[in-house]
């Protein structure tokens, strides 16, 4: 499915693999139920890979190497595995899009439970909002990753993780009044 996009089926599979259509057909059904298994055994690669790395974020080093294994995995070649099914497949199926939104759900989620460590180890202030920093960070790592992907550059995920490394950051203790995740421009006095 990688190397041939979402056109892949049971016939290109079964000349790769040299397995028998019976063999194809009693495990997958049809060329939809290929689809299906492809697109979950890819999502489930990415979010172990994903929340094995996070699981070890308790302070800004620990970011900081999480954002560099992102750039490291995935630089400018392919984008996202992730995102660029959700870019082709949902209005396909249904039942694979909701797969791939939950996909999405969960990476959130454990972005948001390496957050709650930062806070716990005092590095995110108490009022942040993580459900709004998780989807920064997310869409972050999302956004780059295209624009790392089309521009064959990965300067372009790094200024995006920096730039959401630096949005975390900003809501250090004492170092904002934010506390919704949203800018707030600072109160200007004038001399």
């Amino acid at each position: 499915m990688a190397e041939r996009g979402v056109a892949t089926s049971l016939a290109n599979v079964r000349t790769v693999t040299g397995a028998t259509s019976a063999q194809l057909y009693e495990y997958f059904g049809d060329d939809r139920g290929l689809l299906k298994a492809a697109v979950e055994y890819r999502c489930s690669t990415v979010l172990g890979i994903q929340a094995h790395a996070l699981d070890s974020v308790n302070d800004w080093d620990d970011l900081e190497r999480w954002t560099e294994l992102i750039i490291e995995e995935h630089g400018a070649r392919g984008g996202c595995p992730i995102g660029t099914l959700a870019a082709v497949l949902p209005d396909t199926d249904a039942e694979i899009r909701v797969t791939l939104s939950e996909a999405f759900v969960v990476w959130r989620a454990a972005i948001r439970r390496a957050l709650l460590r930062l806070r716990a180890n005092g590095l995110i202030a108490a009022q942040a909002d993580l459900d709004s920093l998780a989807t920064i960070t997310l869409s972050a790592i999302q956004g780059g990753l295209l624009l790392a992907k089309t521009f064959r550059d990965p300067d372009h995920l790094r200024n995006a993780l920096t730039g959401a490394s630096a949005e975390l950051r900003a809501h250090a203790p004492g170092r904002s009044e934010r506390t919704t995740g949203r800018i707030n421009p600072p109160t200007r006095k004038d001399p």
